[in-house]
């Protein structure tokens, strides 16, 4: 597909103009540089994966959940680039970006201003449902309400692919601090109110396992979170060592 159009839509109702959200980078003024900091901290590859674990066939439809500028999105439309994917973000500005981004490299992107916690599609009209590095940024409640929006918004036989911080099982533990033990753990990224106060992502395990938004995603907490929606087989199909901490790759499939 040659059709270069890329369009934002704002799918926020009038109470969730107001609504906060965690930035990409901890802090909106830091947005200019999330992109380099992406290269320089070789996530690219993570999205590589990601777009190839999705394995998206021509004319099929995608999600992206938190695009932000739209690097997993523009990773599945290099895989495919028959691919119908929508980018939905609440941050306008990374959106901005991410319509700049699609237009120098003249491909379709649909981006939508939005909340993880109710997509802007009909029921099963989706054949995907991806995101990376971001569902950690997403509280509690609207991660349980996301799942549940996954699930409903997939067709059967849909998938949902995730990558983010986290593990299948207690191993990214074993290297770093657990909660309750000694100390309590370090306030990790986020903005006022539901996520705490930003102080942005840290380095390794212990990073990781201090962390109160990336700590619900170790010992399977993702796994977890989309068999609770309905997912009959969430697995992790693979696990990297990045040197910011440990990374899963989950699917799952709407039966």
């Amino acid at each position: 597909m040659n059709d270069s159009t890329v369009q934002i839509l704002d799918h926020r109702t009038p109470e969730e103009r107001g609504r906060e959200f965690l930035p990409g980078m901890g802090r909106p003024w830091l947005l200019p540089l999330y992109d380099a900091f992406t290269r320089f901290s070789r996530v690219r590859p993570l999205h590589d994966r990601a777009a190839a674990l999705a394995d998206v066939r021509p004319g099929e439809s995608v999600l992206d959940l938190g695009c932000g500028t739209a690097n997993l999105s523009l990773a599945v439309l290099r895989a495919q680039p028959a691919a119908r994917v929508t980018g939905l973000d609440p941050d306008a500005a990374a959106l901005r970006i991410a319509a700049r981004k699609a237009t120098r490299r003249r491909v379709p992107l649909t981006l939508v201003q939005g909340f993880a916690d109710r997509l802007p599609v009909d029921d099963g009209s989706l054949d995907h449902v991806v995101s990376a590095l971001a569902l950690h940024h997403v509280p509690d409640d609207a991660r349980v309400r996301f799942a549940h929006e996954a699930f409903r918004a997939l067709r059967p036989g849909g998938r949902v692919t995730i990558v983010d911080f986290g593990s299948a099982d207690g191993s990214a533990g074993e290297h770093g601090h657990q909660h309750g033990r000694g100390r309590g753990p370090r306030r990790g990224p986020g903005s006022t109110g539901a996520y705490g106060r930003v102080r942005g992502h840290g380095r390794g395990h212990a990073a990781v396992a201090d962390n109160p938004h990336t700590a619900r995603n170790l010992e399977g907490g993702l796994l977890r979170l989309l068999a609770d929606a309905g997912f009959a087989d969430a697995r992790e199909e693979a696990h990297v060592e990045h040197r910011y901490g440990p990374i899963t790759f989950v699917q799952a499939t709407r039966r």
